[in-house]
């Protein structure tokens, strides 16, 4: 399925829902927002978000620990799940997803190209999903955006 299609599907779950949504991005460098903003009608439940791309923009805009960031590196389970985390507690939505890993073409923060994390957060819970994808940047950031909107898709439907 299309980028588009589940971000449609998306929007109409949480445009019944009556629920709000936002991103944290760092790897997909703010194409899941721009997805979700192409489907009519996202305004009424997608507020906006930011591109961490910097660990230092990461601590100031979604406060996320400097120390877990020197711990466990951006690319990890638990500075997703703090992106999220902090961007649900910024924006005050229902729901926020965040997008951390490396692209390539080189490894980075100790992880090869290709590694990625999704951070899911709402006022109940917050998981993450890792991503361990082949192939070039543009192919790995699709990948993680469609991933993204796939783990949405899920815990949206009732």
């Amino acid at each position: 399925m299309s980028e588009q299609l589940i971000a449609k599907s998306v929007i109409k779950a949480l445009t019944k829902q009556k629920k709000s949504i936002c991103v944290a991005e760092s790897i997909t460098g703010g194409g899941l927002g721009q997805v979700l903003t192409q489907i009519p009608g996202a305004s009424k439940v997608f507020v906006g978000g930011v591109i961490t791309y910097s660990d230092e923009l990461k601590v100031s805009e979604l406060s996320v620990s400097k120390s877990d960031l020197k711990k466990y590196s951006a690319v990890s389970e638990e500075i997703a799940i703090a992106m999220a985390k902090g961007a649900l507690k910024k924006f005050k939505t229902d729901f926020a997803v965040s997008t951390t890993g490396v692209a390539g073409p080189g490894a980075a923060y100790g992880q090869k190209a290709g590694t990625a994390w999704i951070g899911v957060a709402s006022k109940k819970e917050a998981f993450a999903i890792n991503l361990s994808l082949p192939g070039k940047r543009d192919v790995i950031r699709h990948a993680i955006i469609a991933s993204a909107l796939a783990a949405l898709e899920r815990i949206l439907k009732p």
